[in-house]
């Protein structure tokens, strides 16, 4: 069962958070070049509202889902609980209903007669290094005949000189691989302001033809509508974009402030041609801010279950964090409960088939608190031996996000950390101590 009852949506949650007095209303106009990117940037961790951008009638929400606490707070559980959520929605998706009719969809409630991004995407430009205004909440979804529907993330960077066209960011993954299958032109419908289990659905890399949807009925139930090119996507989104994705001719995309605080490169990309732009009556545009806590909680989480199911089939996994000086992308701990000597160098190894991207990995004993990394750095300094407990990869694929790899082939080298109990010394002698307790008034 969905562990939501009811959807709960963009919108829903964002009046929950003002009921909550946890939502910033910034009323006076913003532009979106540049200033609204620098405002949400001051206060990453903290819900915004924009109530007036300059050349738009819609608002714009950004910070939305920027913290685990966020996260926790949508679904009504513990932080505690968010790795063991994921993981039960990816092992055992649940079927969604039957798509709707459009004729009630909120997400239907305008549709525009014109397409003209420019002006109907309040879209922002976050950086001076950045190439375009971006659209960075965007959710593909696609379909293939043998594998079925595909949710996928991808920013869209606008053309100011051809109105009615983006272009798109592709990485070799599911969409690249419908794309070529479809002999490069594929119908494509993008959805923006999305609910939570439909956000993290589309962020978790799972096996091709997996149930993407499935994942985020079991995180909470889906309302889906099929869009005019008969895609099934949330009723409730703020916006849809419908239209075809075109490998050629392709246009330059980039530089982009990507997850690294670094610009991600300039690339030959995919065009994704938009013939219609629908919304919902008085839209609230979603802003993922770049390289912030938005951007790292909907990366890393759904990443983390991924790592916990491959290590737990080679040594007992008992929990999982993608942290957050790597981007929650990057860098990695794992905390493992050590039965045999070589336990720490297969879950290095499982680790990266967990995550791909991954580039460098800790393993920590189970008294390890892996989300306090002086706790991490403490298991490094008096548990770790370089010449006994180090594993180099060497011309692995990694991430293309990582500026110090090959931009290319995404060649780079990964290192895995085996910070573990030597298994042949005794458990007392790496014992963390600490003082007696004192109570406060014998003080």
């Amino acid at each position: 069962m969905p562990i939501l009852k009811a959807s709960k949506g963009f919108r829903s949650f964002l009046e929950e958070l003002s009921e909550k007095k946890a939502l910033k209303v910034v009323k006076r106009e913003v532009s979106v070049e540049y200033e609204a990117a620098s405002i949400l940037g001051r206060e990453p961790n903290k819900p915004m509202l924009f109530e007036k951008l300059k050349g738009f009638s819609a608002k714009v929400a950004g910070n939305v889902y920027s913290t685990r606490e966020l996260v926790a707070s949508y679904f009504g559980i513990e932080q505690s609980a968010l790795l063991w959520v994921m993981r039960q929605a990816i092992n055992n998706p649940e079927k969604t209903q039957e798509p709707s009719s459009r004729k009630n969809a909120p997400c239907y409630e305008v549709i525009e007669q014109n397409v003209d991004l420019p002006s109907q995407l309040p879209a922002l430009r976050h950086t001076r290094g950045d190439g375009g205004r971006y659209v960075t909440a965007s959710v593909f979804c696609v379909e293939d005949p043998e594998f079925g529907v595909n949710l996928s993330f991808h920013r869209m960077m606008l053309l100011p000189d051809k109105r009615n066209k983006v272009a798109i960011r592709v990485v070799p993954r599911d969409l690249f691989t419908y794309l070529k299958r479809a002999k490069g032109e594929l119908e494509a419908a993008v959805t923006i302001g999305n609910g939570l289990g439909y956000l993290l659905a589309a962020a978790t890399t799972v096996e091709r033809g997996y149930d993407e949807l499935g994942i985020a009925n079991a995180l909470e139930p889906q309302n889906l509508v099929y869009s005019h090119n008969g895609l099934p996507i949330p009723a409730d989104s703020e916006y849809v974009l419908e239209g075809r994705i075109y490998e050629t001719p392709a246009e330059k995309e980039g530089p982009f402030f990507d997850l690294t605080l670094t610009l991600d490169a300039v690339r030959e990309q995919p065009v994704f041609e938009v013939k219609i732009v629908s919304h919902r009556l008085n839209p609230c545009y979603h802003a993922l801010l770049p390289g912030y806590g938005e951007h790292r909680v909907l990366m890393g989480l759904p990443r983390e279950p991924t790592i916990f199911n491959e290590v737990s089939k080679v040594v007992e996994c008992l929990d999982v964090h993608l942290t957050p000086g790597g981007g929650s992308w990057l860098h990695g701990v794992v905390k493992i409960r050590k039965k045999q000597a070589d336990d720490g160098i297969k879950a290095i190894h499982a680790a990266f088939r967990g995550h791909p991207s991954l580039k460098h990995v800790v393993i920590v004993d189970e008294d390890i608190d892996i989300r306090n990394l002086e706790e991490v750095e403490w298991a490094i300094a008096t548990r770790f031996q370089a010449d006994k407990n180090l594993v180099i990869l060497k011309d692995a694929i990694g991430s293309s996000l990582d500026p110090s790899a090959d931009r290319i082939n995404r060649k780079t080298a990964k290192m895995g950390i085996d910070a573990t109990i030597p298994f042949d010394r005794k458990k007392e002698e790496f014992k963390r101590w600490g003082f007696e307790p004192v109570k406060e008034e014998e003080c």
